[in-house]
């Protein structure tokens, strides 16, 4: 048996088989699907027909036909194709049906020409989930990123621009130089435009002209070439601005934040019909994108952070009853802190935002501190800068306040954690201690990608170029189990990646510290919190009565 697609669209696009589907579904949107929009949803469809799920944003004209090779004498089981979904991504023969396509120029590439299979299939698809058991659902699968066979660009008509939005991070001039060097040596694009400033650059500041030579080394330096702000995106604004430059072609490279305001920005080029791609290149330090492997500048980051971890270590080791803190990156995320906590080996104990913590007590913070200072005469602790914002939030009596970009501005937990310890042991426990504090954040952010974050922010570079090419539209890209893939914008930004505490690797890193997992105390609060909202509710209920 073998799956044909076929549309009068667009041939590379999935479907969604009708017949399949249960009647009363059968003439709607595929939005009014419950719990559409949650990657994990599986539908409880009939699994004796063969079901290909396009589990898209965008309704599709395209069917599905199952038909068993005249050649063919195999049996093959027709349950091993239901329950598979795929989150597609939109394309521009969507909302644009009659948009001719040609033949990719890679054809004629000299870098391709001795690759065994130049171009993607469209049947290629890259599985969410790679760890399985036998009778489980197959899941939901993503698009494999990559060159197509026919573009829906030529390389004439095409005037492509990048914007680097929200705060710097190792790499980001690495992508950005790869885009430009993608698009003119693979596709021989010259019209690139760089979009200064972020978002508000679209229409309040100058372009810059891109070609690979202006863009030759920017690799070597930290930051972005294009500048940064937070906010000011204006959709309409911006989209005003694409329309009269004519721009077809938009490269995003942000956070979450920014990531949302790309697919505001295809929304509204798909409203007003215009030829248009636009496609996101994933951007946070603190590796809590969902879907992606991880983050690009990532790897650099934890690698700097052992610097600042090392100089504690040093400092804290070489004065009597030394105590070093390091804050780290980790906003709600502490994938920083448990990386380099892990990679260090100098750390004794690694508190994150995910993972609540208490001073005072039994099992508490200051009675770990107490007993590593005269086990070892010294203690490192690294600190995300998430770590404890509500135990901090109580302490100072803060007020919840946002900066441009929606997120909250944090309490300095390090600062506050700092003082914390001096204080019981200076007035509590009245012992003298030597305390070293280090906020390396900066200096991490602003440095150069390194070696396997280059390689990393090339392929996603390449991926988007090829993408965009292909007609993509609204899309991000990233590594989905060490596959690129094409992910909707919508499934990277609706939640955050996250330290999960019961998974193993946050195991191993309190086997390697033999630090205190606080679980138990924080447990019995919550416990002791739920038993009196619950003794407050039956007494509401004894005096209604």
């Amino acid at each position: 048996m073998e799956i044909a697609l076929s549309s009068n669209a667009n041939p590379l696009l999935p479907i969604l088989s009708r017949t399949a589907i249960p009647s009363n579904y059968a003439n709607r949107n595929l939005k009014s699907f419950p719990d559409f929009h949650n990657p994990n949803f599986i539908p409880k469809f009939s699994a004796k027909k063969p079901l290909f799920i396009c589990n898209s944003r965008q309704p599709f004209s395209l069917r599905i036909r199952a038909q068993a090779s005249s050649d063919s004498n195999v049996n093959v089981d027709e349950d091993q194709f239901s329950d598979f979904i795929i989150e597609d991504v939109p394309h521009l023969t969507n909302f644009l049906p009659d948009l001719p396509s040609y033949p990719n120029p890679l054809k004629k590439s000299q870098a391709y020409a001795i690759v065994k299979k130049t171009f993607v299939s469209p049947e290629d698809m890259v599985a969410q989930k790679i760890v399985v058991q036998k009778e489980s659902h197959r899941g939901v699968h993503f698009r494999r990123a990559g060159p197509r066979e026919k573009v829906y660009f030529t390389s004439e008509e095409v005037r492509a621009c990048i914007v680097t939005c929200g705060g710097l991070c190792p790499g980001i001039n690495t992508v950005l130089r790869e885009i430009v060097c993608g698009l003119n040596y693979m596709y021989g694009v010259d019209d690139i435009l760089g979009i200064q400033g972020g978002y508000r650059g679209f229409y309040s500041k100058n372009t810059i002209k891109l070609t690979p030579k202006v863009v030759n080394d920017i690799h070597k330096r930290g930051g972005t070439f294009l500048q940064t702000s937070r906010g000011g995106h204006d959709t309409n604004k911006i989209v005003d601005n694409i329309q009269d430059r004519g721009i077809n072609q938009v490269y995003i490279i942000g956070g979450d934040g920014t990531q949302k305001g790309a697919a505001a920005i295809y929304k509204e080029v798909e409203k007003r019909g215009l030829r248009v791609a636009v496609a996101g290149i994933p951007k946070t330090i603190d590796n809590d994108i969902a879907v992606i492997d991880k983050s690009f500048g990532f790897d650099t980051a934890v690698e700097e952070a052992q610097r600042a971890i090392n100089a504690a270590h040093v400092e804290v080791e070489s004065v009597e009853n030394g105590v070093g803190i390091v804050k780290l990156m980790g906003r709600y995320s502490g994938f920083i802190a448990m990386h380099a906590t892990l990679a260090s080996r100098d750390v004794d104990c690694c508190l994150i935002p995910e993972s609540p913590f208490y001073l005072e007590g039994q099992g508490g913070l200051f009675e770990f501190v107490e007993q590593r200072l005269k086990e070892n005469g010294h203690i490192v602790i690294v600190l995300a800068e998430g770590a404890g914002q509500d135990y901090v939030a109580q302490s100072m009596h803060a007020v919840d306040e946002k900066d441009a970009s929606g997120n909250r501005l944090l309490l300095d937990s390090g600062l506050w954690l700092t003082q914390k310890i001096k204080d019981h042991f200076t007035n509590v426990q009245k012992m003298a201690i030597n305390m070293k504090y280090i906020d390396p954040t900066y200096m991490i952010r602003a440095i150069p990608s390194n070696a396997s974050d280059n390689i990393y922010c090339t392929l996603l570079a390449q991926s988007a170029v090829h993408g965009a090419m292909a007609g993509y539209t609204g899309f991000t890209v990233g590594p989905v189990n060490s596959r690129h893939a094409y992910i909707p914008i919508s499934c990277v930004t609706e939640t955050q990646n996250t330290v999960k505490l019961t998974d193993r690797m946050w195991a191993r890193l309190l086997a390697s510290t033999n630090q205190p997992s606080f679980v138990q105390k924080c447990e019995l609060v919550q416990e002791r919190v739920n038993k009196q909202t619950i003794d407050e509710i039956n007494n509401m209920r004894i005096t209604s009565i």
